[in-house]
């Protein structure tokens, strides 16, 4: 359904995106996984014709994104990470105008988004700029949906959104998901990862891993544990400094810590117990985000 063939894109001296080619598959919901500036919204700019690629090529649907721009324009549904609405439009009046601006109706369409927006229309005559950013965030997922695309694409969709209103949003995108649209969305928070069929970690531009959430997690192949206890945060440092040790991560209120080897661990736990004595060290699943950490090393050899 969506291509990307060895895209990189420059501004000026820095390129946003170096070489990066991957496939989405119809009615797959896939995630561009990354933080701010690894050239998420680079990618998702220039696949909905905002930008244009300096090397490479991009199709949807078998259309070439950058001769067939009218197509890919009115097939595709895109919500980008700034809420991008008229804010002094009411909800009614913003549905209204971009079902307009792609030659249908709200009525024509109401039932591929009835599940969402019946969750805002009690606020239909209420500005968009006086909405929560839970309800900010169905009208965008509504007006993006209203010319019954081919492909959806999501820039960041629930940054800045409650948890609540998080796991709603992914609740959503699978129902549309199981209604056969084939869904890009991308994000920094890592624990979303996992809600998606596949994903592409990416960094500076680069992508490093592309896989299941399940491979990619299976793929963390060295011995991981968690370093807990007060003031935690000074032995951070010191941890990293350990020859034992691959890295030393924050993750809350505790230190992800990755080893050379398990055999490693009790000289490890003597030299924690002597910084800290009442530090604990248990044995963890690595999570995506995990193995995102341990995949950074190789962006920067």
């Amino acid at each position: 359904m969506v291509e990307f063939n060895h895209i990189t894109k420059k501004y000026g001296p820095v390129t946003g995106v170096q070489g990066v080619s991957f496939k989405v598959n119809p009615g797959e919901l896939f995630g561009l996984i990354g933080p701010d500036g690894a050239g998420k919204t680079t990618l998702f700019r220039m696949l909905t014709t905002l930008l244009l690629p300096d090397e490479g090529s991009l199709s949807m649907a078998g259309k070439d994104v950058v001769q067939d721009y009218r197509f890919v324009r009115s097939n595709v549904g895109y919500m980008p990470g700034t809420f991008s609405l008229y804010q002094d439009l009411t909800v009614a009046e913003n549905l209204n105008f971009f079902a307009t601006l792609f030659g249908t109706t709200v009525a024509a369409n109401y039932a591929l988004i009835e599940d969402i927006y019946r969750q805002i229309e009690p606020y239909k005559t209420r500005r968009a700029g006086d909405l929560s950013g839970g309800m900010k965030q169905k009208l965008a997922l509504s007006c993006a949906l209203i010319h019954r695309p081919l492909v959806l694409v999501l820039d960041e969709p629930t940054t800045g959104v409650d948890a609540v209103s998080r796991k709603e949003f992914w609740e959503m995108l699978k129902r549309l998901q199981a209604g056969g649209l084939t869904i890009l969305v991308s994000t920094a928070y890592m624990d979303e990862a996992t809600l998606c069929d596949r994903v592409a970690l990416i960094q500076e531009g680069r992508i490093m891993q592309l896989d299941t959430p399940e491979q990619v997690i299976s793929g963390f192949s060295r011995p991981l544990y968690a370093v807990k206890g007060e003031r935690i945060h000074r032995l951070l440092e010191f941890l990293r400094q350990l020859p034992q040790v691959v890295s030393a991560q924050p993750f809350g209120d505790s230190i992800h810590l990755t080893l050379v080897a398990e055999h490693c661990l009790p000289e490890v736990q003597a030299s924690i117990l002597q910084e800290r004595p009442d530090a604990v060290t248990e044995a963890i699943t690595p999570t995506i985000e995990d193995c995102f950490m341990d995949l950074m090393p190789a962006t920067h050899g």
